[in-house]
Formats: C-alpha cells, structure tokens, sequence
C-alpha cells in the first residue's frame, strides 16, 4: 500500500470521488502543511495556522496506480485558483498535490505541465506540487462527511458552485 496526498479545498468534498474505487483502501480527511502541532478544525478554519485541509487516501498500485488518482483529482479542481476553491477562501483551502516519493513528483509535475500546456484554462495553474509532511487527520465528525450526512453534502456542493464549476470546464458531473 502507498499514501497520496490531495488538497482540493474543502475536504469534504475530496473523499467521495476517490472512495470505494478498486485498489483504494482509505481515505482520511485532514490538515498538512501547517506550523501548528495536531491542529483542530477550529484552529485551521481561521486560516492561521498554515494547514491546507486535504485527503490522505491509502492505495494499491497495483490496481490504482498513482497516475489514475492524478487524472480523478485534476477535474475536482479549480486549479487556477490560488485564494481557495469556491466559495471556500483562505489559504486553508487552496490547491497542492502532496508527493509521498520522487516518482509522485515526477508525475504530478508532468500532469500540471499537461494541464498547463492544453490551455484548458486561460489562467494559469496554480496548484502546488509539495514535499508531504505530517498529516494529522480531522475530527470524527468530518470523516466520510457525504455519507453520514448525504443532504447538506449534496447542498454544499451545489451552493459552493463546485459542481457547476467541474461540468462547465471538465465536463463531467460532480459528485
């Protein structure tokens, strides 16, 4: 099993388009990157303590390689945001993929450069490509958030503009 480490906004949002797919065994939604040890959710929300709140998802490479989780991240992403995702803003909520090893470097930096170089976007992509460091997983409550509470799940989504946002510029349906 290896680790990959997403941020993409509110982590909420980050768990269900990665979740029971074949070869992923977890997904633990969290904060990395900050200054503060063993952050709280009331600590990272105020933007201070230089957490990114992301998705620390255990896989199978074998079944899932780490290609095929940089293809699914993508396109959950406003990558030319660098002041959050959607109505989330805040550095807490900005955009990174967090590389566990050289290979996930190498990857997730030949994947931006393809977004860059396909001119999807007129902005340019701000996304940051990191060294994972300590991942501290959130409080109960924000684990599997879309399953133990579907509705306002379902109706943040649709407030934030996140799943207007993916099918007008990755042309999928979000979940």
């Amino acid at each position: 099993m290896k680790k990959a480490t997403f941020a993409g906004g509110c982590f909420w949002c980050m768990v269900k388009p990665f979740d029971e797919l074949p070869g992923i065994h977890g997904i633990v939604s969290g904060y990395t990157g900050g200054n503060v040890e063993d952050p709280s959710y009331e600590q990272v929300k105020t933007g201070t303590t230089g957490h990114y709140e992301a998705v620390e998802i255990t896989y199978d490479p074998a079944i899932f390689p780490y290609q095929k989780l940089l293809d699914l991240y993508w396109p959950q992403i406003d990558p030319t945001d660098e002041g959050g995702q959607f109505f989330d803003r805040g550095s807490q909520y900005r955009t990174a993929i967090f590389y566990h090893n050289e290979e996930q470097k190498d990857l997730a930096l030949v994947s931006k450069q393809k977004l860059e170089d396909s001119s999807k976007f007129s902005k340019p992509i701000v996304t940051e490509i990191l060294p994972a460091s300590v991942f501290y997983a959130a409080e109960e409550d924000h684990q599997d958030f879309y399953k133990k509470n579907p509705a306002k799940y379902k109706q943040e989504r649709i407030e934030s503009g996140r799943d207007a946002f993916i099918k007008e510029n990755w042309g999928k349906k979000g979940s």
